[in-house]
């Protein structure tokens, strides 16, 4: 069967479009450019520096892929990913041999990150990517049409209007599927001929234009949630697709309590506040969060987890409003009785029981810390609501 040519997508792809990056790079007011647009200057060190095999269709060996994720103090490369090694060398290793990965694990522990770092190192671009939804359909994944040209000129390549898993394949570039579970079943198995056979049909075509073949390094990552994976499981046929890897919460305090307020002080820097997030107040977020996400305190008592994902993602997300609190209302950086006020609605997304374990968490728990910030942290339970 005959190589089909490449679709005309409805705009630029991300490999030819320079224009969009460099956009991306000076304009202030994109909020969060893509990691292939923050990290471009690693990532041209990394492809300079490179003299390892590439697997076909990669932008950079395996080596390469990895020290852009994990870090390289001799070449100036930053760490992105706070986790377990060996996780991303399976990670690598798995989208090398052309199988999926799908990537689970609690709400927060960047397995979206992750998979958003892996298809930079390896495609050059993490930008085709498909938001997993009850809403998602076929054509939010596959293709669909300018029904304009459609109805004046038939089916054609220019009425065609490629949607990410076509342009992967047509363009030799990683998908990102993410929150594949949230969609329906049928929709899911839409990727099982895609990922067995690395060919889509366009049945509205004819001739060789009705096929679009996988070129080298098209493949996909998807994430799931393990909180969510009941909502739509996937059937046995397309898990036989996919290797699966776990992303767990960051194991070591110290290790989180540092993420969290690198990260902070970045969003923080963003919004304006010019003013650090305090240690001791990031000590007590870091630690609440912890006893409430396992259940157990740092004494080894047994206390109520909340059902809310309190993940470090979430943390962080806490720690930004507590600094911006804290800078637009006072002009100081947040305090204690802050982190109580911007918790509540944290605590409070999925069950109100959680706000009843909060409260109760500040009352017993809280006192029994040391240090003044945690007694601070327990005379403002009363700004909790309810």
């Amino acid at each position: 069967m005959a190589q089909t040519r490449t679709p005309r997508a409805r705009a630029p792809r991300p490999s030819d479009a320079p224009v969009a990056s460099e956009a991306a790079r000076d304009e202030p007011a994109i909020q969060r450019p893509p990691a292939e647009v923050r990290f471009a200057d690693e990532l041209e060190r990394l492809r300079a520096a490179d003299d390892g095999d590439r697997p076909p269709g990669w932008a950079m060996s395996l080596t390469a892929a990895r020290r852009f994720i994990l870090g390289d103090e001799s070449l100036g490369i930053s760490q992105k990913f706070v986790g377990d090694p060996s996780l991303v060398d399976r990670a690598l290793v798995t989208l090398a041999t052309g199988r999926g990965l799908m990537l689970v694990g609690e709400p927060g522990t960047a397995k979206s990150l992750l998979s958003e770092l892996l298809a930079a190192a390896v495609s050059g671009t993490s930008t085709l990517t498909i938001q997993g939804g009850a809403a998602t359909t076929e054509d939010h994944i596959k293709y669909s049409w300018n029904y304009a040209l459609l109805i004046s000129e038939g089916p054609s390549l220019r009425s065609l209007v490629p949607a990410p898993m076509m342009r992967g394949m047509a363009e030799g570039k990683v998908v990102r599927f993410e929150e594949i579970t949230r969609c329906p079943l049928e929709v899911q198995d839409s990727l099982l001929s895609l990922l067995s056979d690395r060919v889509l049909t366009v049945p509205e075509l004819s001739g060789p234009e009705s096929l679009v073949f996988a070129r080298d390094g098209f493949n996909v990552i998807a994430t799931a949630n393990t909180r969510d994976r009941g909502v739509n499981e996937m059937s046995a046929a397309l898990k036989r697709r996919f290797n699966f890897e776990t992303v767990f919460p960051i194991a070591d305090f110290a290790t989180e309590l540092e993420l969290v307020e690198s990260e902070a002080r970045a969003l923080l820097a963003r919004s304006g506040v010019t003013v650090p997030p305090r240690r001791d107040v990031l000590e007590v977020l870091v630690t609440t969060f912890r006893e409430l996400r396992t259940g157990v305190t740092e004494r080894g008592e047994s206390i109520e987890r909340l059902s809310a994902g309190m993940s470090t993602a979430e943390a962080v997300a806490v720690a930004h409003a507590v600094g911006v609190r804290g800078w637009f209302l006072r002009r100081e950086a947040g305090t204690p009785a802050d982190l109580v006020e911007c918790l509540a609605g944290t605590a409070a997304k999925d069950n109100p029981e959680d706000l009843a374990r909060l409260r109760r968490y500040l009352e017993q728990q809280a006192p029994r810390h040391p240090g003044p910030h945690w007694q601070a942290f327990h005379a403002a339970r009363h700004l909790l609501p309810g």
